[in-house]
């Protein structure tokens, strides 16, 4: 699972080593100093639950996930400043020295929906090797499924309008450029953000703010420069002064060929009926009108009936709309073939390694998420396997989805969902987990 349609970074790339807690390196010297840390081990990221109010989950980050697995090197700038820290004895640099993850990856699909308890990740490796791992794994997992899970359901709410990411400003900036992928994978147009789309192919856009309109002497002048610079498919934002008088400028300056005007402020509900109408007024019936301003899912649907062409979408997106993390956790659930179960109250855990499935009626709609410990659930007519391979060996397997295909499959998934599952509103997940124990 690549990057996207792009490569996954530009220019020379760094270790990623360092983006862990300082416990799972005190954990490796440890388990080297009492020679557990050969031991095979099976980890599995999941959710114990769904955020408050969600009904579906999105994963998103796989992609970003194996490019930074390659990059997860202790080289000799990263091992000296471990050492003269004292995080790390001299038998823990040396072996940290000759790291390399050597083991398996399984998961879902990128753009794959999961439920509480679905097995998204599972790793198969050494101790050491896998427990290293679990900041990173988590960080972006977390992070991305969040904002693609928002996304999705912004995507729903906007039909078949486009959606333009645009939250670069209000989180931090490589945030940022994770936020804008994972918002394209589960639907949006496109981003404001130039690293994702140098990084990963999505696709940028972008015109003016209310500054370059400020800058000149009057709105006019600001829109006759625009238009002469960007062309007559540019958007105009016409709510700098008055929004009426905008318009009837925008359309004197650039004709009823402009591409589209842009309002980010006031009843945005009523504000797009009256400039539908003075658009067609003006003789400017294929002038589109952009929305923006603290936008979010439940705003995106009661929109629905205004004559909208397209929103821009901000801070709740790369925020996650109110659910800033997936709540993913990363837990050792099987060591050298045997079991293992943590069972403190309230974050018990189940043990084995997991498979799963999910079953469909005749119809296709998604019925329930099977998930089984030690083995595969017994085949019924509808059932699809959820994971994958993705890492054999320690090597990326080959032939993994792009990003587009990734935003193709969750389109597909989420024609699965019962149609329940997609309200906006408080309720239980779309489909109940199964859990099935080996007999």
């Amino acid at each position: 699972m690549t990057g996207g349609k792009g490569s996954s970074s530009a220019g020379q790339r760094s270790s990623t080593a360092l983006l862990t807690d300082h416990y799972e390196l005190t954990m490796v010297q440890a388990a080297l100093r009492d020679g557990t840390a050969a031991r095979r081990c099976v980890f599995e990221l999941f959710a114990r639950r769904l955020p408050d109010g969600r009904r579906y989950g999105v994963v998103a980050g796989t992609g970003r996930l194996l490019a930074a697995l390659q990059d997860f090197r202790f080289d000799a700038v990263v091992l000296g400043h471990l050492s003269s820290t004292g995080v790390i004895d001299d038998a823990t640099c040396e072996w940290l020295g000759d790291y390399r993850f050597r083991g398996d990856v399984s998961g879902y699909c990128e753009g794959g929906l999961y439920f509480p308890g679905s097995p998204v990740l599972t790793v198969d490796a050494s101790f050491a090797e896998g427990v290293v791992l679990e900041t990173l794994a988590l960080s972006i997992f977390n992070h991305d499924s969040a904002v693609a899970s928002a996304a999705a359901r912004m995507v729903c709410a906007a039909g078949d309008r486009d959606l333009i990411e645009m939250g670069s400003r209000r989180t931090h900036e490589e945030a940022a450029v994770a936020a804008a992928r994972a918002a394209y994978l589960a639907g949006f147009a496109a981003t404001s953000n130039l690293a994702a789309g140098q990084r990963f192919g999505v696709p940028t856009t972008g015109t003016a703010a209310h500054s370059y309109t400020l800058l000149h002497d009057s709105e006019a002048d600001a829109f006759r420069a625009q238009v002469a610079a960007l062309g007559l498919g540019t958007t105009l934002l016409v709510d700098t002064y008055d929004i009426a008088q905008g318009i009837r400028t925008a359309i004197e300056v650039a004709g009823p060929e402009l591409g589209a005007v842009r309002i980010d402020s006031g009843d945005l509900a009523e504000l797009a009926r009256q400039s539908r109408d003075l658009l067609d007024s003006l003789g400017a019936r294929r002038t589109r009108i952009v929305l923006s301003g603290d936008l979010d899912e439940f705003a995106v649907a009661a929109l629905a009936g205004a004559p909208v062409d397209a929103y821009g979408v901000g801070t709740s997106v790369v925020t996650g709309s109110g659910a800033p993390t997936a709540g993913f956790i990363y837990k050792l659930v099987e060591v050298e073939g045997r079991p293992v179960v943590k069972r403190s109250e309230d974050k018990s855990t189940r043990g084995g390694r997991k498979t799963a499935v999910r079953r469909h009626r005749s119809t296709g709609t998604a019925t329930e998420e099977v998930v089984r410990s030690q083995g595969v659930p017994a085949a019924a007519p509808g059932d699809l396997a959820l994971q994958v391979p993705l890492v054999r060996d320690g090597d990326p397997v080959e032939d993994l989805p792009t990003l587009d295909q990734a935003r193709e499959h969750l389109r597909a998934a989420m024609g699965t969902l019962p149609w329940e599952g997609l309200k906006l509103s408080r309720g239980e997940a779309a489909i109940p987990t199964t859990h099935q124990e080996a007999q």
